[in-house]
């Protein structure tokens, strides 16, 4: 097999071409926003490792247990590979007529992983590019986060306010402030945002058509080797610069593509997503709203339960298990297909009192917003940071701020792999005073 079409095998397992085999009320939320789909709170009570039929005819098991899915996702008999292992979304119906005919499915020629696509690697490829990635996260990087995540916040913040009292906060905050800081990183030119961005947003939509997927995947993989192109010429002081100089054995111009196209990818859809619908989840309970607005030492707690409440991807990761196991009092045999319904497990109210109900004063317990294990985010304290300052600034510096729209009316993000709201009309009270100091004193705190 060769690097090209082991690459293109590799994205195959992009799930936006699978979640058409999920039942729809799996990942569509209907009614409260906030609240996982119907499906899944439907689901509660049969056990926290069920059956998950899909619509090829496959059969896969879902996984709605806390502590079941830190096991699914620690364990190694769980495999992320999706080259390697053929997980039930993908088969094709006369695939899935062979399994029930007892055949098993073709097996990929694989002796070692040539791409870069870290996230669907399983050790020791993913030891290698997951260390190499982690001494590029290095201290000096993130401590010169604050700082500068305050003066992006805080730049947007006063354009919205110099341009009135009404902003949808969507493309005027939420998606510049991640962009920016892991353009940054990464060493992109953030004039080439908008083009990434948009490549990015269709390739994610489950609803656009599989032939305008596939073009602007092709766009987005050809904007990348231009990237990785240019880095290799001309180094600098960034996160890409560092994996094309230092990594030993070099790493190839495709691995480096898909590295940056899942680190720039990640580290501006999935914040954004998260300080948007954030920002309505507060909106929409203002008592919550209030006690962070009188206790500011509260935004810290106020991120955890936000990440844990509202659990963005729609419906979770998926491992197959390379030999027989037994989960939760399941026993699940080999080449089984199990998929971690996140928002639900964020509910187990095995492991949080009252899980439906969002509270900033809720006492700190782990998530899984990030995962677990291995595949744990990389990038989860960047998350956090932008979240913490994002959402601080926003309640310190907008007096009054509140939804300019009935709540029925914010277009939510249904047929997106990554939940959130597509746009966030919003106003504030005019006040001279509405910015309390500069961006470069918070900085220093």
């Amino acid at each position: 097999m060769t690097d090209n079409s082991l690459t293109e095998e590799s994205r195959a397992a992009n799930p936006t071409a699978t979640r058409g085999v999920l039942p729809a009320n799996l990942v569509e939320r209907a009614g409260c926003p906030f609240d996982p789909p119907s499906g899944l709170r439907e689901r509660r009570g049969r056990g926290a490792v069920q059956p998950l039929p899909l619509a090829n005819g496959a059969a896969a098991w879902l996984v709605t247990g806390f502590e079941e899915a830190r096991t699914v996702l620690a364990d190694p008999r769980f495999s992320a590979d999706k080259v390697r292992h053929r997980e039930a979304m993908s088969l094709r119906p006369h695939e899935v007529a062979d399994l029930a005919a007892g055949k098993a499915p073709r097996a990929p020629a694989v002796e070692s992983r040539q791409d870069g696509l870290f996230v669907f690697m399983d050790p020791p490829e993913h030891t290698r590019i997951r260390r190499l990635l982690t001494g590029q996260f290095t201290v000096r990087r993130m401590r010169a986060l604050d700082k500068r995540v305050t003066e992006i916040a805080v730049e947007h913040i006063e354009a919205m306010r110099a341009a009135g009292t009404e902003a949808d906060l969507v493309p005027a905050f939420a998606l510049p402030l991640p962009s920016l800081v892991i353009c940054e990183l990464l060493g992109v030119d953030y004039a080439d945002r908008a083009e990434f961005q948009e490549r990015t947003a269709v390739s994610l939509n489950s609803a656009a058509p599989p032939e305008a997927r596939a073009e602007a995947g092709a766009a987005l993989h050809a904007f990348m080797r231009r990237f990785v192109a240019d880095k290799r010429a001309r180094p600098a002081d960034d996160l890409l610069s560092g994996l094309i100089h230092d990594a030993d054995p070099p790493l190839t111009d495709a691995q480096l593509v898909d590295i940056a196209t899942v680190l720039l990818g990640a580290g501006h859809e999935t914040t954004a997503n998260m300080l948007g619908l954030g920002a309505f989840a507060l909106l929409e309970h203002p008592g919550q709203l209030g006690a962070l607005r009188d206790d500011p030492g509260l935004i810290d707690d106020a991120v955890e339960e936000l990440l844990r409440y509202l659990s963005i991807i729609q419906l979770g990761v998926s491992r197959v298990t390379t030999e027989p196991v037994t989960v939760g009092g399941v026993d699940l045999p080999a080449g089984a297909t199990v998929v971690i319904a996140t928002p639900e497990v964020n509910r187990d109210e095995r492991h949080w009192g009252d899980p439906d109900r969002f509270d900033v004063r809720r006492p700190r317990a782990s998530h899984l917003a990030f995962g677990h294990g291995i595949h744990q985010c990389l990038g989860q304290q960047l998350a956090r940071v932008e979240m913490r300052i994002g959402l601080r600034e926003l309640i310190t510096r907008l007096p009054g701020l509140r939804l300019a729209v009935p709540a029925g009316q914010v277009p939510l993000r249904d047929e997106m792999l990554i939940f959130g709201v597509h746009s966030l009309p919003v106003t504030w009270s005019w006040s001279r005073s509405a910015a309390p100091e500069p961006a470069s004193r918070q900085g220093r705190r």
